[in-house]
């Protein structure tokens, strides 16, 4: 080859190098993750984002190298909706959520991007798929079936307080799952016999403030609703249970 000739085809090969590297960087696909928690912090939906990473390295997917991944997430549903467009705008390979509220504002997103969801009610109830044979549509995912288990946990919570007649329950009235469970704890507590005080809390002091309404009427022992609020303020809810001597049971584990 002539020295000229080489010349050329060096310069034509450098300058392709920068090319190709951002057409391989380009291809790499790109994962929305949309939830209520920060990764870093100790909470189920922070679980479920690391577990979600172990997930695609075991595939052979690692943040960085083969994927990409748009972590969007807020701790106030009424962001969720603008976040879930972002990543919609963004046409994202697939968007990934974790909670009720996330998920509902990924369907709304789009049509046509698919979705992997994590819920805790019946996804059918909720409206996010046509049928668990035949989800149809552009979601799928599971449930962890919390709120179908409310009478579950109230029957084991009379099993360990037999005489139990009197139970307070304490809910989140902004978050989509308390129609469910309270429908759902109210029929089961009528079936044993039991009496229901509902009490609603949507921030910390107001958790403080329902504490001290059971203090004075004193029940028997205490349902805990599900909800963000009360996954973030669950050693509150603890320190304030054993001060009060108050049986409580939880949707969710109070410790890691």
């Amino acid at each position: 080859m002539r020295r000229r000739e080489f010349i050329t085809l060096l310069s034509g090969t450098a300058a392709a190098w920068p090319f190709a590297a951002r057409a391989q960087q380009a291809a790499m696909p790109v994962i929305g993750f949309l939830s209520t928690s920060p990764p870093g912090t100790s909470s189920p939906e922070a679980d479920g984002f690391r577990a979600f990473h172990l997930g695609l390295k075991e595939t052979g997917y690692v943040e960085g190298e083969t994927v990409t991944i748009l972590h969007r997430w807020t701790e106030s549903v009424d962001q969720l909706p603008e976040l879930a467009a972002d990543l919609a705008r963004r046409r994202v390979a697939v968007i990934a959520s974790f909670g009720n509220a996330p998920a509902l504002a990924a369907k709304v997103a789009t049509t046509t991007i698919p979705i992997v969801f994590g819920v805790s009610e019946d996804p059918v109830r909720l409206g996010l798929v046509a049928s668990l044979a035949r989800p149809g549509g552009n979601l799928t995912g599971f449930s962890y079936l919390s709120a179908e288990l409310t009478a579950k946990r109230l029957e084991l919570l009379l099993e360990l307080m037999p005489g139990a007649a009197n139970i307070a329950v304490l809910v989140d009235p902004a978050v989509p799952p308390t129609e469910t469970t309270l429908r759902e704890v109210t029929a089961a507590a009528a079936g044993k016999g039991v009496r229901i005080k509902t009490l609603n809390a949507t921030n910390s002091g107001e958790i403080n403030a329902a504490f001290a309404a059971l203090r004075r009427e004193r029940p028997d022992a205490l349902f805990v609703g599900p909800g963000f609020l009360f996954v973030t303020r669950r050693v509150q809810l603890v320190q304030l249970s054993t001060l009060h001597k108050l049986p409580t049971t939880y949707t969710q584990r109070q410790f890691h």
